[in-house]
Formats: C-alpha cells, sequence, structure tokens
C-alpha cells in the first residue's frame, strides 16, 4: 500500500517538532463549550444563592461569576454579566452593582455592550434613583462603550416621566453633544409627548422648531401629537388652531383622518360649526374620505349653530358616500328635527333607525320626550315614554326629570306627583327643584295634605326644600298652625331616623 504525500508530511512534521500543529484545547468550539458550561455554572450557582438568602448572608455573585469562568480556564463574557446585572436587580441586590460596574470598568476588557447598560439606567429610573441614572450615563465611555442615541432616549424616558426629572434634560442634551451623541427624530418625539403631557405646549412647539432648523425632517408623529395638544388647550383660538396647521402644511406635513378629526372637535366644541364644514370640505380636497365620526361632529355644529338646512345636506351626503350612520348621528339629526319642531319626522326616524337596524337609546327617546313635552302634548310624550318601556329601554332620572317637568308646566300635577312617587319607589335621587315644584303645584290646587306627605318624603330622602315651600305652605292662614305642627313633626321624625 503507497502512502500519500500529505501523509508523509505530517509525519515528518511531527517527527521534527514533536507537537500536533493545532492544540485541540484552542479550538474555537472548545472555547465555546467552556462559556457555556461557566454559565450554565453560574446561573445554577445564582438559583441555590437565591434559595439560601433568607437563612444565610447573601454571597457576592460576582465572585461566582469570577470563578465559574475560571473553573473553566475561560473568560467571563459579556452575556455573563447581562445575566448577573438582570439577576441583581430582579433579586433587589442593589448594594452589589456598583461592585459590578467597577469590575467590569476596571478589570474586564471587552466592550460592554450598549443595551447592558441602558437596562441598568432603565431599572434606576424605575427604582426613582434619577441621580444614579444619569451618572451612569455620564459614564459609559469608561466601559469602552460608545454611547448612542440609544442609552440617551433610555436616560430621556427615565427623566421625562417627572417634573423633577424634566429639569434636568437641558443638562442632559448638552453633555450628550460633548460625548459625540447626535439627537434623532425619535429623541425629540419623545421629549414633544412629555413635555405635551404636562400641558407645556408652546415649550413643545419650540423644540419643534428647533428640530427643523437642525435641519431635521418633519415627522408625522410629532406633528400630529403637537396638532393634537394644542386643539387640547382651553385657552386657545380657531385662528391659533388654524394657523398653526397652516404652518405644518407649509413644512411638508400631510394630515391625516385623526389630525382632521382632531380639528373638527376643537371647532364644534367652540361652537364654530361653519368652521369644522370648511375643514370636513378641506378633507375631501385632499382626498380623504371622512368618516361616519366626523360627519356626526360636524352635524352637531352646524345644528347648534341653527344651519339646519346644512345638516339636512350632510346627512344626505354621508348616505351617498356609502357611510353607514350610528346612533350618535341619528340622535344629532333627530336633535336638530326637535329644534325645528318637527317631531313628527323625529318620531318618525325611531323606525326609520330601527328598520336599517340601529336601535334608538335612552338619549334618542329623551330628546324626543323634552320636545313634545315643550310643545305641551304630554298624552303623546306619555305614549311615547310607554314604547320604550315594552322595547326594553328603561327610563332615566332625565327622562322623569322632562316628564315631571312637562306635566307641572301644563298643569297635571297630579300626573307629576304619580311620576314622582314612580321616582322614589325606584331609589332614584330627585332634586330639591322637582320636590319644589310638585310641592307648590299642590298647594296652588288646594291639595295641602298631599303637599305636607310629600314634604316628609323630602325630609326622609335628606332632601331640604326651597324657600319657596315654605311661603306657599304658609301662606294661607287656615293652614298656619297645621304647617306648622307638621314642619315640627318633620323635624323630630328626621332626627330620630338619623339617630336609629
Amino acid at each position: 500500500m503507497v502512502r500519500s504525500s500529505s501523509f508523509k508530511a505530517g509525519r515528518l512534521f511531527l517527527r521534527k517538532h514533536r507537537r500536533w500543529p493545532h492544540s485541540p484545547y484552542k479550538a474555537k468550539w472548545h472555547h465555546i463549550f467552556n462559556q457555556q458550561q461557566a454559565m450554565q455554572n453560574l446561573k445554577q450557582e445564582a438559583t441555590s444563592l437565591q434559595n439560601l438568602q433568607q437563612n444565610s448572608k447573601s454571597s457576592n455573585l460576582l465572585s461566582s461569576l469570577i470563578h465559574s469562568f475560571s473553573v473553566y480556564n475561560s473568560e467571563p463574557t459579556p452575556q455573563a454579566f447581562h445575566f448577573l446585572i438582570k439577576t441583581l436587580t430582579e433579586t433587589t441586590q442593589l448594594h452589589y452593582i456598583p461592585l459590578v460596574l467597577d469590575h467590569l470598568e476596571k478589570i474586564e476588557n471587552f466592550e460592554t455592550p450598549e443595551f447592558i447598560l441602558a437596562h441598568l439606567i432603565k431599572f434606576y429610573g424605575n427604582a426613582n434613583e434619577i441621580q444614579k441614572a444619569i451618572e451612569l450615563f455620564y459614564r459609559i465611555p469608561k466601559f469602552r462603550c460608545l454611547p448612542s442615541v440609544y442609552s440617551l432616549n433610555t436616560l430621556l424616558s427615565v427623566l421625562c416621566r417627572s417634573s423633577q426629572g424634566l429639569e434636568r434634560v437641558p443638562e442632559i442634551l448638552l453633555r450628550s453633544r460633548v460625548m459625540g451623541i447626535r439627537l434623532e427624530d425619535s429623541s425629540f418625539r419623545l421629549l414633544t409627548a412629555a413635555i405635551c403631557k404636562i400641558k407645556k405646549v408652546g415649550y413643545a412647539v419650540e423644540i419643534f422648531n428647533c428640530m427643523i432648523n437642525d435641519g431635521f425632517d418633519v415627522d408625522t408623529k410629532i406633528c400630529s401629537l403637537l396638532l393634537s395638544s394644542v386643539c387640547e388647550q382651553a385657552d386657545v383660538s380657531r385662528v391659533d388652531v388654524m394657523g398653526f396647521l397652516g404652518q405644518l402644511r407649509k413644512l411638508g406635513f400631510c394630515p391625516g383622518m385623526v389630525d382632521y378629526s382632531n380639528v373638527i372637535r376643537f371647532l364644534v366644541r367652540g361652537g364654530m360649526g361653519m368652521d369644522a364644514l370648511d375643514v370636513l370640505n378641506q378633507m375631501k380636497i385632499d382626498g380623504i374620505k371622512p368618516d361616519v365620526v366626523c360627519y356626526t361632529m360636524v352635524l352637531k355644529g352646524v345644528i347648534a349653530n341653527g344651519f339646519y338646512s346644512k345638516a339636512d345636506d350632510l346627512f344626505d351626503e354621508l348616505l351617498v358616500f356609502g357611510l353607514v350612520p350610528d346612533v350618535y348621528t341619528y340622535n344629532a339629526y333627530v336633535d336638530g328635527l326637535c329644534k325645528q319642531e318637527n317631531l313628527h319626522a323625529g318620531i318618525k326616524m325611531i323606525a326609520s333607525m330601527e328598520e336599517l337596524g340601529c336601535k334608538p337609546n335612552l338619549i334618542t327617546y329623551n330628546l324626543l320626550l323634552e320636545a313634545l313635552c315643550k310643545s305641551g302634548e304630554i298624552s303623546r310624550a306619555r305614549d311615547l315614554m310607554k314604547e320604550m318601556g315594552k322595547k326594553g329601554i328603561g327610563p332615566s332620572m332625565q327622562t322623569y326629570k322632562v316628564m315631571i317637568d312637562g306635566s307641572t308646566c301644563s298643569g297635571k300635577i297630579i300626573e307629576a306627583c304619580a311620576l314622582l312617587d314612580e321616582v322614589l319607589d325606584k331609589g332614584l335621587c330627585a332634586e330639591s327643584l322637582i320636590f319644589d315644584e310638585i310641592i307648590c303645584g299642590l298647594c296652588q290646587i288646594g291639595s295641602i295634605s298631599k303637599a305636607l306627605e310629600l314634604l316628609e318624603k323630602m325630609a326622609l330622602k335628606n332632601v331640604a326644600p326651597g324657600v319657596r315651600v315654605w311661603k306657599v305652605l304658609l301662606s294661607s292662614r287656615s293652614y298656619i298652625n297645621f304647617a306648622e305642627d307638621t314642619f315640627i313633626g318633620l323635624v323630630d321624625k328626621k332626627q330620630n331616623y338619623v339617630h336609629s
């Protein structure tokens, strides 16, 4: 058998050098295996120390790490220190963290991954150790780590949670420039959100302007957040909001559905329904199809301003666009019909809603009941209230208030009194004004005993009658003594009721 030349060369090399060309103990796979074994040993040590922590003095987990890797003739890895720091933070062994950081800085030679230090910065922030988080951020370069916007944003998110932390932000931003960290749009977004949260929108706008002046591109999320925050300000005017929106558009910002909705909501809330209609039309010009929420808000706005013909056009338009009105849309439209005293169309709308699969709610019925009572159609309102009950919609205190006010205004005091008894039987809380109106009405029709009976119920419910009630009760001389005796009896009964 002829041996190959390569085999002969290898044998000659071994005879000459008397050793293997590559030691198996220095192979890469063996090095990785040793690190894995050391890591496994460290995890076992951490588990055992955690179990024994209550019965003995807490041991130094850092020494366990060093020992585990030295046993396997291997250098500690960044992953091992990450595990160590996570274990210390999760088990609240915070007094060992400075020892670990000093060891990382002065003993180890590897480049510490930034995510390990960022994790610790976040932990300090959650523990309300703001100063320690800041000091660790400044110390990052000492760990042979190049700080980036990642660690900066982690620190900023910690600082922006409190007013005390926000005061340190300018100092951090100046120091970050010295450290060679360049702010990104994510940093500006974080700062903007924090400042808007504490209602300092003016400062947020200044930061946005600085961002633009520094050459950053217009960030859609920041623009949306600023526009929303401006719209939520109590003292802002229409000119301010629309001017700011125009400024953003000049910078290249294209408002979306949510942005237009915020502007429309602001205008409707401020009683500027026709301006809201203009914004809705601008949406369509920009190629954005308004949703049913936008139409509903504008519908409420134009109805509140009395432009009922515009409301009809809007309602027809949303149907043409294929949008399905919800109960809020129908309620806005029914409110417009009631304000126009078109009660027949309003009641007819209930049937139309049911046919289209949109069930009327309590607000729908309350709007119609109030309109019927104002027009003096109490019997029709009573029938509508019965229809509510048949459909499983129970009357609220607002419903009873509308019906009681309508009955007293129409001179139907007995019916109003029956409704009030129903309110008390159901345990609802009636206002003092409702009692006063009915008691005065009962006195006017000469039903003093019924009025005093209702007065007694007021005392038991801890509802104080108004001055007007006593004036009416004492205005008739023939009932003065009776009213005084009843009043004294009510006071005694109420005191006994309180002490029992």
